[in-house]
């Protein structure tokens, strides 16, 4: 009798055990499912708020269907750029300044050559002891083409650069496209200080720039800041130039300031400074013979 009773004990607690064992393994699978729903459900939830949301701000559009110079400008009327950055030496600033503005006015002024002189300066704050010009080639290549097959032959142009060459200490230049959304460059009356704002941007980034800044303009004309905008099509490639006016430092600073009360202004900054490698920033005067005062 006490042998069966031992048996029959033995015998119940190894079933409790198998059903506690059983128990256990249950409970971990359900966990686990639960586990893995939520954390499937979390990831399916942001991708779908991330769609969402980058949705609002980009237009998606497929470099590899045609160049940027075709999606970027405006292709019945684009014009060609040039901009020149000439490094003088200290000394000579002020007989370098007085020999641009008697030559290049005579250039943008004489309807031989398909050139205007969009706008020249000094920098004031960046680099020291520069000037900035800044060249439109109505009719793109074939006018600049153009335009120095004739300087060639204008013996005051050559003098010209004869006397420039002994005041600099370096010079480079750069041929720009304008982006579509901005408006073009014309005269302005000043007195009023410019900035140029360079920004180097990452090879295979310019659509995406210009996306977003086809909507940023809206936010940046209020007080009729923006002067043109540009992107290198010769020279330092997937470089951008944006140019601006202002009344003074003191104006800049507001305007800039007012600008981030504009709802959207902030998305804008936040996903194009990563597109960025190297930005720089000039404050310029302009030069008495620049058509933007």
């Amino acid at each position: 009798m006490l042998h069966i009773t031992n048996s029959a004990n033995s015998e119940l607690r190894g079933r409790v055990q198998e059903d506690t064992f059983s128990c256990r393994l249950l409970c971990d699978l359900f966990t686990i499912c639960i586990f893995l729903f939520r954390g499937l459900s979390a990831s399916n939830h942001r991708n779908r708020e991330d769609s969402w949301f980058k949705s609002l701000f980009v237009r998606k559009v497929d470099p590899r269907k045609d160049a940027h110079s075709h999606l970027l400008t405006k292709n019945e009327e684009s014009n060609l750029y040039k901009i020149q950055f000439h490094n003088v030496k200290p000394e000579c600033l002020d007989a370098y300044n007085q020999l641009c503005e008697e030559t290049l006015p005579s250039i943008h002024n004489d309807k031989y050559y398909p050139c205007e002189l969009v706008g020249t300066w000094n920098t004031w704050y960046g680099e020291q002891d520069q000037a900035v010009h800044m060249w439109r080639y109505r009719g793109g290549y074939p006018a600049l083409t153009e335009v120095m097959s004739k300087l060639r032959q204008n013996e005051e142009f050559m003098k010209y650069r004869e006397e420039r060459g002994k005041m600099l200490l370096s010079r480079r230049n750069q041929l720009l496209l304008e982006f579509s959304f901005w408006n073009e460059p014309i005269p302005r009356p000043g007195p009023n200080i410019y900035e140029l704002r360079s920004y180097q941007l990452r090879p295979g980034t310019m659509i995406e720039w210009g996306n977003y800044w086809a909507r940023a303009i809206g936010y940046r004309q209020h007080n009729s800041e923006a002067v043109g905008g540009f992107f290198s099509q010769i020279g330092n490639l997937y470089m951008v130039h944006h140019l601006w006016a202002y009344k003074d430092l003191e104006a800049r600073e507001a305007t800039r300031n007012a600008a981030w009360q504009h709802e959207g202004w902030d998305e804008v900054v936040y996903y194009t400074v990563p597109l960025i490698q190297h930005m720089d920033s000039r404050i310029m005067i302009p030069m008495k013979a620049s058509p933007l005062q």
